[in-house]
């Protein structure tokens, strides 16, 4: 099963996800110039810093509104992107947080789970309801695809909704809770779900609650570094150095903007930036 391989890679190269989060405002000018056409330009900058992080980082994770942004050519970026990622068996993550229902959810699930755009996770929002979901479970069935749905999220906003209380306890409880039920169907060997969760790193308080309740529940965590998450806080979502990957994106592909020979450097800076983040987060491999 695809989280069994998930489990494997943070096993052998630490928790780190690498959020290639590209927007042009992060592309050397030097490499704009070279390249001419947005989308070469955007594929070209993400494969320096896929070429010299893969060893050390256990997934990469594409917000595709980086891409949609530039149009086609943005689009035709991303899709360079992901066939790379797979050209070196680089596991990848669609973070297109998509949540209708019905026909709807299953053309998204077409788009994101085969063709140009195929990846194999995705992230979902399930706050329109569990049929949102329901239409993307014929290929969890296959075991080679995996979703992370929003469970409770990074961003200060998060309690306009998810911590209402409903019958006592949080919202977002009584949606991570229903996830595990559903998740029961889709485990892996690793003690996993391929139904894992989207848990914010930048509320603590709740952490060690969240990591107990939801044992079998794999998580991707934002929120470190830019938003403000540490890696002792990010740690209190792992279940003994696994069980979740830790998102950056800013923190890393723009590393060496922070330096005068970055451009020269780049390589350099950007697997320094990952080296950093995993020894901050405790990984010991």
């Amino acid at each position: 099963m695809i989280i069994d391989r998930l489990y494997e890679e943070v096993e052998k190269k630490g928790n780190v996800c690498v959020g290639l989060d590209t927007s042009l405002d992060y592309i050397p000018e030097k490499m704009k110039r070279r390249y001419g056409d947005i989308d070469e330009a955007i594929f070209q900058f993400n494969k320096r810093i896929i070429d010299c992080t893969y060893d050390i980082t256990a997934v990469y994770k594409l917000q595709i509104a980086f891409y949609e942004a530039n149009g086609l050519r943005g689009l035709f970026g991303y899709m360079k992107t992901l066939n790379y990622l797979r050209r070196v068996k680089a596991l990848a993550i669609g973070d297109i947080k998509r949540g209708d229902i019905s026909s709807t959810a299953e053309m998204y699930a077409k788009a994101h789970f085969e063709g140009d755009f195929e990846v194999d996770f995705i992230t979902l929002n399930p706050y329109m309801g569990f049929d949102s979901l329901t239409p993307y479970f014929k290929y969890l069935d296959k075991g080679n695809k995996g979703i992370f749905v929003l469970l409770r999220t990074s961003n200060p906003g998060a309690k306009d909704i998810e911590y209402l209380k409903v019958d006592g306890k949080h919202l977002y409880y009584h949606v991570g809770d229903k996830l595990e039920e559903l998740g029961e169907k889709y485990m892996g060997s690793s003690g996993y779900s391929l139904i894992g969760g989207v848990v914010g790193g930048t509320h603590t308080d709740e952490a060690i609650e969240i990591r107990e309740r939801y044992k079998n529940m794999y998580f991707l965590i934002p929120g470190y570094g830019a938003q403000g998450a540490r890696g002792k806080d990010v740690s209190l979502y792992l279940n003994k150095g696994n069980g979740g990957i830790v998102n950056s994106s800013r923190g890393i592909i723009t590393a060496y903007m922070k330096y005068d020979d970055g451009y020269k450097k780049f390589e350099e800076y950007t697997r320094e930036a990952v080296l950093k983040m995993r020894e901050d987060i405790g990984f010991e491999g």
